[in-house]
């Protein structure tokens, strides 16, 4: 296992928790963090709603030094209007800017910004060109093995992202007509690996230490982006870590460590959020924590009807057996 370089920026490892819309909020990252994530990537955030002063923007800038290393993600379609934008919020303390060229929901795909750019090379190169003119932060990219099974572009792309400047490129293995179904293809991570000299970060279907070092030896990657496999479960990046480091699994975590973990984790919702917005978020989070445990599908129906972040809290002690820890 080694570190990993991007730009002028060292992290201490190149295991990393991917941006998740809806997720990867600040305290589900500083838990990753914790667990020893190299980086951590912010939910995706709009230069329009920068622009236009966005209040729930501002909640999703914010950043705490306790995270480590930051990666702040950007989308839009607007060169101009991503630099300026870009500019606003340079002061602010991430470490990487990262372009989002992957995201497949339709709202952002239909306006031309997201996974759409992967059609328009021209534009993703002025895109990146200018950020990267313009910042003094590394800037990096995220992309998706194509648009559909008939525009695999990812290679093209990840070379214009090279010659345009770009540090780093992520690639998540699916297209974008795929969403998230189906199986990764690492293939994809490799040809782009190929084709660049610059760090190339592999995204999709790493669940464990075991698949994390196959996709390395498979492509060659220089890094690792874990998302959905880190919902609900936080501990998978010191796994992994661990893993690539000693090929040994490391022991699953209790469940004091697990109720100790969605305690915390409520917590720092409450503070940043507020009740009504903190429990409402928690219920998904704590579906996914309790996933395989006796009684939890039961459960579910119960979790999303709760209003107090007590009842999640009470919830989450019953399910793990750990009332006296209340």
């Amino acid at each position: 296992m080694s570190g990993l370089t991007i730009g002028s920026v060292k992290l201490k490892n190149n295991v990393i928790l991917a941006p998740m819309a809806g997720v990867s909020d600040l305290p589900f990252r500083l838990l990753c963090a914790r667990m020893g994530a190299g980086m951590v990537c912010m939910e995706m955030i709009s230069a329009k709603a920068i622009m236009y002063n966005n209040k729930n923007t501002e909640s999703l800038l914010m950043i705490h030094p306790d995270e480590g290393c930051v990666s702040l993600q950007i989308f839009g379609s607007d060169p101009k209007i991503m630099t300026e934008q870009t500019l606003r919020i340079e002061d602010r303390p991430y470490d990487i800017l990262d372009i989002n060229m992957g995201c497949p929901v339709p709202k952002v795909v239909n306006n031309g910004e997201g996974s759409a750019l992967m059609k328009d090379p021209v534009l993703a190169g002025k895109i990146i060109e200018s950020l990267v003119k313009n910042t003094h932060k590394p800037v990096t990219v995220k992309i998706r093995k194509g648009f559909s099974k008939d525009e695999l572009t990812a290679p093209e792309i990840a070379h214009i992202a090279q010659e345009c400047g770009a540090s780093a490129i992520t690639v998540h293995g699916r297209t974008r007509e795929q969403y998230y179904s189906g199986k990764a293809d690492w293939e994809a991570i490799r040809a782009v690996k190929e084709k660049v000299s610059i760090p190339v970060i592999g995204n999709g279907d790493v669940t464990d230490g075991e698949s994390a070092k196959k996709m390395i030896e498979q492509t060659g990657c220089d890094g690792v982006a874990i998302g959905r496999a880190a919902q609900g479960d936080p501990f998978i990046f010191r796994e992994v870590i661990h893993f690539l480091k000693t090929g040994e699994k490391l022991a699953r975590p209790s469940n004091e460590e697990l109720f100790d973990t969605v305690a915390d984790h409520a917590r720092m919702m409450l503070q940043y959020k507020g009740e009504y917005t903190a429990v409402r978020e928690m219920r998904k989070h704590l579906s996914w924590y309790s996933a395989g445990m006796p009684g939890s599908a039961a459960m579910r129906g119960r979790i999303n009807e709760m209003v107090t972040m007590e009842d999640i809290i009470a919830t989450a002690a019953e399910l793990f057996g750990c009332k006296d820890r209340l």
